[in-house]
């Protein structure tokens, strides 16, 4: 055991028992699972991913590069996590990873003596001769390898949330910088949410033995923690990682509810999503020691010094009795005492010459290390005097890189600063503040200051008054740093976890992978799990050696979220099963409901396909009756669903014009016209009609399937197309309740809704208006017909429709559901669903005629490949003849039924009352010059086989005249 017998944050009074690859272990509640491992004198860990070396505990956070794990088992079984982050809990079951067949003995550690045919690149090189091995034996042998855990096999049973939250200021990391800016920003009365990784905030200072206003810094914190606890505007959310930065002031963030326990309780989710939209943030994440790349430099007791000195203080763990600590700057003396308080035996190894003497260490000035030696863990270190010194820890300080990641998630590129030897911020985020050693102030009284002015500046900037925060008093400890990045020698490793070394850079650099990004991909280096974090700036640094240039030459890679891997569960929250896509239902749901109807879910929505009434023996009779009331008399049909969007401003007839392949333009305010859009590549995106309101307001509609996709498409060629345009884009599908009248009795039974005039010169065919409804409601009114009836599409507030359609009702109109309306529309052959596909062009459907030759829009140029003008291509047409199926193939009389000689195939099938036969959609190949003819129709999967007439597709009213009465 290595626990010391006081101090630390740990609950002595509170023992956790725990398993690591089935032996049982015993720690303390406040442990993480990486300091219960060493308190229990357990060293190795792990093993790396491309070599499979040894690998010991590195790090004391989200930095850790080594020490990732499976959790737990079952549906919770998680791969990767960090033993650094993982606590402590009692049953806790953990199991080392990427070995086999168990960690001491894994035989994949052969692939060390492969290391010379292993190097950077070499799979790039490899696996290409013979072809024939490629299926049979390399990718086998390579998707057995890829990989460190295992991913569950079963459901995860656990529930996750998702949380929407705004504030004024948001404060990201709790240590000194962070605590100092949240209470700065707070006392002016701004609302303030504190978010930080660790389940402990105050950050460092629990691994200091510094001080705050002549008391030990951890007073500070707690005093300060519980002030904000006690503030009402105040958000704390400790185990929370703010993993990106994304426009317009939004964070994404990961809150672990549960994690920290066995399972959650009842009504407890596991994980919270969060968006939280701040009008002001201050980016304190602090910083991460780095590593110095030397021989032998990955072994199983060589750690961060800052680690070491976190272990000690936190958690009352002495990681080693004969320590080395090798540093290159001041901090790594901390570690030095710390290690020499706890009772080990410390020697300093100080790069620089001029480095002082304490006492009760031993000091090596002027020295480097060379190597190291051991079997599954370090028990010695050469100096390059050839002197060997005993040791089983060795404490690494090789400075600090600021976290500044999420200050770089828009582009930003961090700066080299020489003096600090560390990348800084560049240009943040708008409304983002970087602070404290993010921003690269190391020192606590630094680190306050710069913390407290931010947080004020924050509060102030988001519209709060107030004074600025009494500084503590704090001394700015020694922060001398000597840069010094890399030993030479052979397996100096630059990244723990994917065995990249300095001889794999110096290599890309040698064949000509001088750009960052390029050697990054080429070595592999930086993309493991930690995501570079403590290997970046050595293989810059390296890399900038090679290729004769300075770091700052040299640059860095890009920044992107997540900061940290977030499970898929956190992002869905409780979007899963049934809740993955909420059930929508009309205003018209219940009053359907109440009158029969049966629903059919269409996409999100749950619509009415028929209303059935008594005596009616199946769904064909209310379908038929549905039809023929439609056609004879006068019907009504809930069509909230479709897509409603409203685009407003003075450039949104402008923008239409080239979102539409027709004009839109010059259509006169109290007009409508229908029209297509069409995707980049000149297929038929949507069609739908858009309505004129005002100049500079217009209601565009689209079908059910394609609203989201529609305004999608819309923001696209606003924000990245067409950004200089004043316009203004809002759905408002569910701010109207929409209802489709039709039939030759549809003006008689509107008249007796609404007081405005509808007769046929008031409101022609293709106008619009508003109107009053039911006594005073105002509503729109809009004649147009899908149908091929004369119709219109009355739109009121939703909690109106329930009225109305009892009105339409109670007139003679009669509801009818989609199976009417599909039948309906393809009697006037009008394209739908089936034939709006993605693979249709406007001229396949007859509407060629309607993109313009006079302006430019979406998908004009595309629209004219060859391919898509061939005279050949199957276009839409009509078929009369018995059992016609949606989806049945065509091919001509006689030809066998392969696909070579497939000619298309049935889109929509119906069986028409008002026709007295089955009619159908088709696309066609040459469809218009086969008008007249014979077809075969080919259905093997539902074992039809026939022929059916060609045919135009509009079989009812071809003149349209109907719609125009």
């Amino acid at each position: 055991m290595t626990r010391i017998a006081t101090g630390g944050l740990i609950d002595r009074a509170q023992p956790l028992r725990f398993t690591f690859d089935g032996h049982a272990y015993q720690g303390h509640a406040g442990d993480t699972l990486a300091s219960a491992l060493l308190a229990n004198g357990v060293r190795l860990v792990g093993r790396s991913f491309k070599y499979h070396r040894p690998r010991g505990i590195w790090g004391l956070g989200s930095e850790e590069p080594n020490a990732l794990v499976e959790l737990r088992s079952g549906g919770r079984q998680e791969p990767n996590t960090r033993a650094t982050t993982a606590e402590l809990f009692e049953g806790l079951a953990a199991r080392s990873q990427n070995r086999w067949p168990s960690l001491r003995f894994d035989v994949m550690a052969v692939n060390g003596l492969l290391g010379p045919l292993l190097s950077a690149g070499f799979y790039y090189k490899t696996f290409m001769w013979p072809s024939s091995f490629w299926e049979k034996v390399y990718e086998p042998l390579i998707r057995r390898a890829a990989g460190l855990g295992r991913a569950a096999t079963a459901p995860d049973p656990d529930r996750y949330e998702s949380m929407h939250a705004h504030c004024d200021v948001l404060v990201v990391g709790a240590g000194p910088t962070g605590l100092a800016a949240a209470l700065a920003a707070a006392r002016t009365g701004a609302r303030v949410i504190l978010a930080d990784e660790d389940f402990v905030l105050g950050g460092r200072l629990w691994a200091e033995r510094q001080e705050i206003d002549g008391a030990p810094a951890t007073n500070w914190v707690a005093r300060v923690v519980a002030e904000l606890a006690g503030m009402p505007e105040v958000t704390l959310l400790p185990r929370t990682t703010v993993f990106g930065a994304f426009d317009q002031g939004t964070y994404g963030a990961v809150q672990r509810v549960a994690d920290h326990l066995p399972e959650p309780v009842a009504d407890q989710p596991r994980q919270r999503g969060w968006t939280i939209v701040a009008k002001r943030v201050v980016l304190a994440a602090g910083a991460v020691e780095r590593p110095i790349a030397f021989p032998g430099n990955d072994r199983p007791g060589v750690m961060s010094a800052a680690a070491v000195r976190g272990y000690i203080r936190r958690y009352a763990v002495l990681p080693g009795r004969r320590a080395v600590v090798f540093t290159a700057g001041d901090d790594g003396w901390r570690t030095a005492t710390a290690l020499r308080d706890a009772g080990a035996e410390v020697t300093v190894v100080d790069a620089r010459a001029e480095a002082p003497a304490m006492p009760g260490l031993r000091l090596v000035a002027g020295a480097r290390l060379v190597g190291t030696r051991g079997f599954l863990g370090l028990s010695s270190v050469q100096l390059d005097s050839g002197e060997t010194i005993a040791a089983d820890l060795l404490a690494v300080a090789g400075g600090w890189n600021p976290t500044l990641h999420l200050s770089a998630h828009q582009g930003g590129r961090p700066v080299w600063d020489e003096a600090r030897a560390a990348f800084l911020p560049g240009t943040p985020p708008p409304g983002m503040a970087v602070a404290g050693a993010a921003a690269g102030r190391f020192t606590l009284a630094a680190c306050l200051a710069d913390g407290a002015a931010a947080g004020f500046r924050a509060a102030r900037d988001a519209g709060h008054d107030g004074r600025p925060l009494d500084l503590p008093r704090a001394e700015d400890e020694p922060a001398g740093l000597r840069a010094l990045f890399h030993i030479p020698g052979r397996k100096a490793f630059v990244d723990f976890q994917h065995d990249v070394t300095a001889d794999d850079i110096a290599l890309a650099a040698r064949e000509g992978f001088r750009s960052v990004e390029h050697a990054k991909r080429y070595t592999t280096l930086g993309m493991a799990t930690d995501q570079g974090r403590t290997a970046n700036v050595l293989g810059l640094a390296i890399l900038a050696e090679a290729t004769g240039r300075t770091i700052a030459e040299t640059g860095t890679t890009m920044f992107r979220p997540p900061y940290t891997p977030v499970t898929i569960g956190a992002l869905a929250g409780a979007q899963t099963g049934r809740d993955f896509r909420p059930v929508r239902r009309t205003p018209l749901h219940a009053w359907s409901a109440r009158h029969g109807a049966s629903f059919v879910d269409s996409g999100a929505w749950q619509r009415a396909e028929w209303y059935a009434r008594p005596g009616e023996t199946g769904w064909r009779d209310s379908v038929d009756r549905e039809v023929l009331q439609v056609r004879s008399a006068a019907g009504f049909c809930d069509v909230s669903t479709l897509g409603k969007i409203e685009v407003v401003g003075p450039d949104a007839a402008s923008l239409l014009d080239f979102v539409y392949a027709n004009t839109m333009s010059t259509l006169q305010p109290g007009r409508i016209r229908y029209g297509i859009m069409l995707r980049e590549d000149g297929f038929v995106l949507d069609d739908g009609t858009c309505a004129r309101l005002a100049e500079d307001r217009f209601f565009v509609t689209t079908t059910t399937a394609n609203a989201a996709r529609v305004m999608q498409h819309l923001d696209y060629a606003h924000q990245v197309l067409r950004p200089e345009l004043e316009v203004t884009i809002l759905s408002v599908t569910e701010a109207w309740a929409q209802i489709a009248l039709a039939g030759p009795r549809a003006r008689e039974v509107l008249a007796q809704v609404t007081s405005a005039d509808v007769c046929n010169t008031a409101l022609p065919h293709m106008a619009c208006r508003e109107a009053d409804f039911l006594g005073g409601l105002r509503g729109r009114l809009y004649r147009l017909s899908f149908s091929g009836e004369l119709a219109y599409e009355i739109g009121v507030p939703p909690d109106a429709a329930e009225a109305l359609a009892d009105r339409l009702l109670a007139a003679g109109a009669v509801p009818y559901g989609t199976e009417a309306l599909g039948v309906l529309r393809i009697e006037k052959g009008h394209p739908g669903g089936g034939e709006l596909n993605g693979q249709t062009t406007a001229g396949d459907l007859g509407l060629g005629r309607m993109l313009s030759t006079k302006k430019d829009f979406i998908g004009r140029a595309l629209a004219q490949r060859p391919a898509l003008v061939d005279p050949a291509r199957p276009v839409l047409v009509g078929l009369r003849g018995a059992g016609l199926r949606t989806g049945a193939h065509l091919l001509a009389p006689g030809a066998t039924a392969v696909t070579a000689n497939d000619l298309g195939h049935v889109t929509a099938a119906c069986w028409s009352p008002n026709l007295r036969q089955t009619i159908g959609l088709a696309l066609l190949a040459e469809g218009r010059a086969r008008i007249g003819t014979r077809i075969r129709v080919f259905d093997a999967l539902r074992g039809h086989d026939g022929e059916a007439e060609v045919v135009a597709p509009v079989f009812i009213d071809p003149e349209g005249a109907r719609s125009r009465a």
